[in-house]
């Protein structure tokens, strides 16, 4: 199972500069192989608004953000639920200062702890943190 980080799908669902080439990689692979979780789909909901607060879109690009990301959570990807054992994972990973994960980073990395899966991600901190602690992760 391939986990889709939420700067992976920010990157495939607005304009960046990454947006062709991470759309193409998208398009390979098998949907049945593709999750996310309830996690990704609220940190998903704050990022275009972010960039619509910073200039970055227009509110017409943030509404067709949103509605591409709800159309493929509920046609193609598997989602994930966050459980009570996933936070406490998480916890666990973010306890480890050394490391230097966020809380959110420490979700994500988790729930692909818990459930088997690859996170594919463009944060190459959030990568090595996953390298480190045991999780496979794919940069993209």
């Amino acid at each position: 199972m391939l986990y889709l980080d939420t700067s992976l799908l920010v990157a495939v669902l607005t304009n960046e500069a990454e947006t062709e080439r991470l759309q193409c990689w998208l398009g390979q692979q098998p949907i049945k192989d593709l999750a996310v979780s309830d996690w990704v789909a609220t940190e998903f909901s704050s990022a275009p608004a972010i960039k619509l607060r910073t200039g970055q879109i227009r509110i017409v690009d943030r509404a067709e953000a949103l509605s591409a990301f709800t159309r493929l959570v509920t046609d193609s990807f598997t989602a994930i639920p966050v459980s009570k054992f996933d936070f406490r994972t998480a916890a666990r990973f973010a306890h480890q200062h050394a490391i230097g994960l966020r809380a959110g980073d420490a979700l994500h990395l988790a729930i692909c702890a818990n459930h088997g899966a690859t996170l594919c991600t463009l944060d190459q901190r959030l990568s090595d943190a996953g390298s480190a602690l045991g999780v496979e992760a794919m940069l993209l």
